[in-house]
């Protein structure tokens, strides 16, 4: 605990520290509850190196230390950011009930990242809960923060596992464990909310301004700013949602407070890849209406950015009348954004340059057929790119082949060729995704001390568009059960 920074100074931390400056009601400034025996579990070299920090020199046992928020880097300013959220559609003030920020560090290409402890301890946001968090869940939101950036979808990402050497109480006793997330950062739709909510009425101005300056300082001097931040931020969602669609990822607690206003994905609860192609699949063991459906995603971005429109009202124009009808012209437009969007995005998963008339009856009967026959979604696209996975009877329905030579004549048009398409498809389609099953066996394995299968799995995930030596051992749907799978919020 008294440990000297001199040895750790070379890493490289550069903090500047701007949200602690903000009102003193919008965090709150405590550090990381120290824990017994800290010991580094995994640690990613490429993202250190990518956010311009050097660990080459550091030791495990110091890299345990730094990590677990034993040893605070010189520098840090240590907070808990408070925020609200519609959870499940109710609205709850929050804030983070486990998770500290120790700073916002500046890489070497000048960009701002913060750093954030999860699972480090009680914080005033905490509830009933204990702070802490356990090494199963901590290493599921590395494992696919991480698939999900080399799948090219804008995400917070992980830079390490440390387990406490602490035991946590859940159901039974589990091992303890910190991760540290890196994001771009942690400004979500949820703490506008907490802004509007707020005692002092000038929170909401303040933190506006903080947030354009931030993230998106070209629209400063726009005409209408506020105007200009839901455009821009529900542009970024209908890229991030569609990016979700395009390999079946399922988030499944898509609450306000789930919703980055960077544009990235937050949080990786319950969530989970769809294997068998069916809009209405849930994962979640708390969503039993299916409200965080794949399917229903689309919508719930739309209503969570409604609920951000609301909290600019009061910046939009000083006719509240006036605001909420510009507002409201801009939500309106989602529909047809999103339809675009996704449109778009299918035609590169098919391979089609153009438009035609019948492309959307196209897409959507492939879809029909998919669901209709229960047939996997990543590997149907596989199968399209003669990436022939395994022998599967399935695609020698009579639909199918039907399905598919239309398909193939529809490729012919538009000075297409069998060579462009497939550039555009090899692209869309991922060969392999974090499939639940595979994921479960991993973490199992890594729970009780043998993280070789959980690396190996990550070796092939960096790489999800290529074929590769160990990519088929990944790419099979799970055996078939009659126990529904299901995730759980991890906490």
């Amino acid at each position: 605990m008294n440990k000297s920074h001199s040895h750790i100074d070379k890493i490289g931390w550069q903090f500047d520290n701007t949200y602690s400056k903000l009102p003193d009601n919008m965090f709150s400034k405590l550090g990381p509850i120290p824990v017994k025996a800290p010991k580094v579990v995994i640690f990613n070299h490429s993202l250190s190196s990518k956010i311009g920090l050097d660990f080459s020199n550091t030791s495990n046992e110091d890299l345990a230390l730094i990590f677990s928020g034993n040893l605070l880097p010189k520098g840090s300013d240590t907070i808990a950011q408070a925020y609200a959220g519609h959870q499940f559609g109710h609205f709850t003030m929050l804030g983070d009930g486990r998770a500290i920020v120790v700073g916002e560090h500046i890489s070497k290409n000048n960009k701002r990242f913060d750093i954030q402890f999860k699972g480090s301890g009680k914080t005033p946001y905490s509830r009933n809960g204990d702070g802490r968090a356990v090494l199963g869940p901590m290493l599921r939101e590395y494992i696919i923060s991480e698939a999900m950036h080399n799948l090219e979808i804008p995400t917070t990402r992980s830079l390490a596992v440390v387990k406490t050497g602490e035991a946590v109480m859940r159901e039974t006793p589990l091992d303890g464990a910190i991760l540290t997330r890196v994001a771009s950062s942690h400004i979500r739709v949820g703490t506008f909310q907490y802004a509007v909510f707020s005692k002092d009425k000038s929170n909401l101005k303040t933190f506006f301004d903080y947030t354009i300056e931030r993230h998106y300082p070209h629209i400063k001097n726009s005409k209408n700013p506020a105007i200009d931040l839901l455009k821009t931020v529900m542009e970024k969602q209908i890229q991030l949602i569609t990016d979700w669609m395009r390999v079946g990822f399922i988030h499944g607690v898509m609450n306000t407070d789930n919703m980055a206003i960077s544009g990235e994905t937050i949080d990786y609860g319950p969530c989970a890849f769809m294997d068998t192609y069916d809009p209405k699949t849930v994962f979640s063991s708390i969503d039993h209406q299916g409200r965080y459906a794949y399917f229903n995603q689309p919508s719930i971005a739309r209503w969570n950015l409604e609920r951000f429109a609301e909290s600019l009202i009061p910046l939009i124009d000083n006719n509240k009348d006036k605001a909420i009808e510009m507002a409201t012209e801009i939500i309106n437009s989602f529909a047809e954004k999103y339809k675009k969007s996704w449109f778009k995005m299918m035609h590169k998963k098919l391979g089609l340059l153009g438009e035609n008339p019948k492309d959307e009856n196209l897409i959507l009967d492939l879809l029909s057929w998919m669901h209709q026959n229960k047939v996997d979604y990543t590997n149907t696209f596989c199968f399209l790119m003669n990436e022939n996975i395994q022998v599967n009877k399935v695609y020698e329905n009579q639909g199918f082949i039907s399905w598919k030579r239309q398909w193939q004549e529809r490729l012919k048009l538009h000075h297409n060729s069998p060579e462009k398409s497939l550039k555009l498809m090899r692209q869309a389609n991922p060969l392999v995704i974090p499939r639940n099953y595979k994921v479960e066996e991993v973490l199992k394995k890594a729970n009780n001390g043998d993280l070789d299968p959980f690396n190996d799995f990550l070796k092939v995930l960096e790489k999800p568009y290529e074929k590769q030596t160990k990519t088929n051992n990944y790419q099979f749907p799970a055996p078939s059960s009659e126990k529904k799978y299901q995730t759980f919020c991890g906490t």
